[in-house]
């Protein structure tokens, strides 16, 4: 999604183009064959949902064709990890991938390690203290606990998309909120867990035993094979992380007299 002279467009395909995904299934198939997608458009081409779905079904409320109600029920289904994780906008990543993005973006640190070491802010760690007691959080709920409602601290967005970005949180589930009568009310919104409380700690950490920066280069090879066409940089913005990554993009070939 792009913005041309204050107006947002859509960059999207033909609803009978084969590269078109039709339903919510489709689209956790290809995050899944793919490893990880950005939701929307990005400095690659053709990397991101956006670009695989039609521009005239989004938004329109149906989750049976709407992509921004996948993002949701992607969310809820455990099969996938949502959330802001590409330059801090949102994006999905595949169970397969989840643990190369948690090694190389969390620097091989757990939370308490990288507070530990002074390399987490108190804000952050106001956040996080949330979730030794409660395995999944509303949005709302969790910002009046970590003490950043009115009059108490500043920048909560910031520092969740933060935890987001080094993969210490994820969305789990959008939901309405409840009253005190128990009535369901308003817009669906983000419910935040750790990865660890979804698919175990075990499981989301396997990739510690390598290097950090093993982890990265292998997201950035993954990538150069499915966008041949992504330069280093627009890869490395994409990937983020504490380093930068060795990314090896294959060279065109040109005859001569063009190559003189």
């Amino acid at each position: 999604m792009g913005n041309e002279n204050g107006t947002w467009i859509m960059y999207g395909v033909e609803w009978d183009d084969p590269e078109c995904l039709h339903t919510v299934q489709d689209a956790i198939d290809y995050i899944n064959e793919v490893g990880f997608l950005p939701l929307f458009k990005n400095d690659i081409p053709g990397f991101s949902l956006e670009e695989r779905t039609a521009v005239e079904y989004w938004w329109c409320g149906n989750p049976k064709v709407d992509p921004w109600e996948w993002r949701e029920l992607i969310a809820r289904s455990g099969e996938v990890a949502y959330g802001k994780f590409f330059e801090k906008k949102a994006g999905f990543i595949s169970k397969e991938w989840l643990p190369y993005f948690v090694n190389y973006r969390r620097d091989g640190y757990d939370f308490d390690a990288l507070w530990d070491d002074e390399k987490a802010s108190r804000r952050q760690k106001k956040v996080m203290d949330c979730f030794e007691i409660e395995d999944e959080l509303y949005s709302n709920d969790l910002k009046q606990k970590a003490g950043f409602a009115k009059g108490g601290e500043k920048g909560f967005d910031g520092v969740v998309t933060d935890l987001q970005m080094k993969t210490y949180l994820c969305v789990k589930d959008f939901r309405q909120r409840k009253n005190k009568k128990g009535e369901f009310y308003g817009w669906p919104i983000a419910v935040y867990a750790k990865p660890e409380a979804l698919w175990g700690y075990e499981y989301v950490t396997s990739r510690y035993s390598e290097t950090p920066e093993v982890s990265g280069k292998a997201i950035a090879q993954h990538i150069v094979e499915l966008y041949p066409v992504a330069n280093a940089d627009q890869i490395k913005r994409l990937i983020g992380g504490a380093f930068g990554t060795e990314v090896k993009t294959k060279k065109k070939k040109t005859d001569y007299p063009q190559n003189t």
